[in-house]
């Protein structure tokens, strides 16, 4: 079974919008590319050639990922909860700190905002989920290391 992406409304019709691009215009504009390199004459020395192939199989891999995602996803509504979740604003004080930092909690398909994205899978997002606002919550880092943070805000 595929792993199930949550996503929020406006990062799902983001991704919706990006996909009918690439399999409409993306796809015509890189035949055409294609073509055009083509008519220049032997293939084997033609980087206009390969340099479209190439790009057509990235944009293809950016499809297939894409159609993952559309097809295995359930939109999260973050206001729903006063819990951290997906598509959630959390701003974190560390221990000792008094400085916050705000992250958007969600996969790397958030992005798009001018915060930066946590994924809910990373040792921090994974300590934040299902925790309230005024919760101190500890994680391991990567190198070992115990960390302490409280919740300031969710948003």
């Amino acid at each position: 079974m595929a792993d199930t992406h949550e996503l929020t409304q406006a990062a799902y019709d983001r991704l919706k919008a990006e996909h009918e691009d690439l399999t409409t215009r993306g796809r015509v504009d890189i035949a055409r590319k294609i073509e055009t390199a083509r008519e220049l004459g032997d293939l084997s020395e033609n980087g206009d050639y390969h340099a479209a192939k190439e790009e057509q199989g990235k944009m293809e891999g950016r499809i297939m990922h894409l159609n993952a995602i559309l097809e295995n996803h359930v939109i999260v509504d973050p206001s729903e909860s006063d819990e951290v979740r997906v598509g959630s604003i959390v701003e974190i004080r560390y221990e000792g700190d008094d400085d916050t930092e705000r992250f958007l909690i969600g996969s790397i398909e958030e992005r798009g905002s001018e915060l930066e994205v946590m994924s809910p899978g990373s040792p921090l997002g994974s300590a934040l989920l299902g925790k309230k606002a005024g919760e101190s919550v500890q994680y391991e880092t990567p190198t070992g290391a115990t960390l302490s943070v409280e919740i300031a805000s969710i948003g």
